[in-house]
């Protein structure tokens, strides 16, 4: 091994000055590593070249946005995930690759140890860090912003002090991450629940009022849970959500605002936008309800909670996960087919599905003449279904019973047609006893 720590690098303000605090705190040479997972924004070469004008003795950048869409984002979609009924989990699922390149690259180099810029107050810092301990348990792991104590404001003066070529405010109001699956931002007014959020926060998407009077309506093709098609024209994993945040976004949909339970045990409130996300799980969810049978879309609604959980609170590369996605993906087999979306309003409404593997049976549902539903089947059934609830009443309700009912059951009659059951509970009944073996 030698001297180097591997630092996960944004080009902004505190990961451009942790290169130069972590070379002075721990006497290691710095090499940054940009990851880019359709983040947008700057390109990066230009920030390879602030990595190497900060202080890093090498700028190693990745392009990995085929990769994330794929290997990320689609397990996501097959597991409609959304922590807490609404986040799509953007940011949760960009860690997992990221740290997956900071290791890989650790092991290039013979580096002994990673980096990342995250806070002592957020979920991120879980995640960077259970990552690597999964993919690389012999590294170590530093957080210069939470182990070294370093604020925004040493943060600025470091950078004006010794000329960093980064531009940085102290009134900068948010703090944003964003990828290709979508953005969030949050801190600055947007700390008090109270305050609405403002337009300028969006760039994924158009205000829902302004948008088209009519919408635009879309058609998505799955084969096996993943969309192969949009409108009729093949598209990539990574295609099918870039065409969708634009389709989706233009008439504003995916707008999310919401208060969410953090990892660490605080409340935070946060703002979203994922409209190739929201657009792609509602279709896709609306498709394994035409093809997905009771129980198992039942069990799978139930695991997909499990899910987005485990994945929110950085456990992407545990044993459970990993169990779940074998049945996630054992589902899939029969989720091909196309629905159509209609866009409006800040809304993705379903208005047409259709599939090979469709388990609606028209004849079945019909309420017209020709039907194959047997109506006399159902009477049986549902006193089949009810009765441990009729047994546990007679316990449970006795008061409830008629004392007719209650007479006749103390007999052992209460089976028997009426005649019978009258003249049963007539006679005094005997009980036979005999020797227990």
């Amino acid at each position: 091994m030698t001297d180097r720590i591997v630092l996960a690098y944004s080009g902004g303000l505190d990961t451009s000055v942790a290169i130069g605090w972590l070379k002075e705190r721990t006497g290691k040479d710095v090499v940054a590593l940009a990851v880019d997972v359709g983040q947008g924004g700057e390109d990066l070469e230009e920030i390879r070249q602030r990595a190497l004008a900060c202080g890093a003795v090498d700028a190693v950048v990745a392009d990995v946005k085929e990769e994330f869409a794929r290997d990320y984002l689609m397990p996501a979609l097959k597991a409609n995930a959304a922590y807490q009924r609404s986040y799509p989990l953007v940011s949760a699922l960009s860690r997992p690759i990221i740290s997956k390149y900071l290791v890989q690259t650790a092991r290039e180099l013979g580096a002994d140890t990673v980096a990342h810029g995250c806070t002592g107050q957020g979920n991120d810092q879980v995640r960077f860090e259970a990552a690597v301990a999964a993919l690389g348990p012999d590294l170590a792991t530093i957080a210069p912003i939470r182990d070294l104590e370093l604020t925004r404001d040493r943060a600025i003066e470091y950078a004006a002090v010794h000329q960093l070529p980064i531009k940085q405010s102290k009134k900068s109001p948010y703090s944003i991450d964003q990828n290709v699956w979508g953005k969030a931002v949050e801190t600055g007014f947007l700390e008090d629940p109270w305050n609405a959020p403002i337009e300028d926060l969006y760039t994924y998407s158009k205000n829902p009022a302004e948008a088209s009077r009519e919408g635009v309506e879309v058609t998505i093709t799955f084969k096996q849970g993943i969309p192969v098609a949009i409108d009729g024209q093949a598209v990539t994993p990574l295609q099918a959500v870039e065409r969708l945040n634009v389709l989706a976004g233009n008439e504003g949909v995916g707008r999310l605002d919401l208060v969410e339970d953090r990892l660490v045990g605080i409340k935070s409130r946060e703002v979203y936008e994922a409209p190739g996300a929201i657009a792609l799980i509602t279709a896709h969810e609306e498709l394994e309800n035409l093809t997905l049978e009771r129980d198992v879309n039942r069990t799978k609604r139930d695991l997909e909670n499990r899910w987005s959980q485990l994945v929110y609170d950085g456990l992407w590369f545990s044993g459970l996960k990993r169990a779940i996605d074998a049945f996630i993906e054992e589902t899939q087999q029969v989720v091909s087919g196309d629905i159509r979306l209609h866009l409006q309003g800040g809304r993705a409404t379903v208005t047409g599905r259709r599939s090979a593997q469709s388990l609606y049976d028209f004849n079945l549902v019909t309420y017209d003449e020709g039907g194959t539903f047997d109506h006399k089947s159902s009477k049986g059934f549902i006193e089949l279904w009810s009765l441990p609830s009729k047994i546990a009443a007679r316990r449970d309700n006795p008061l409830a019973l008629s004392q007719d009912a209650v007479s006749i059951e103390a007999t052992g009659a209460a089976s028997l047609p009426a005649a019978e059951a009258a003249e049963a509970a007539a006679e005094p009944v005997t009980v036979e006893r005999t020797q227990e073996r």
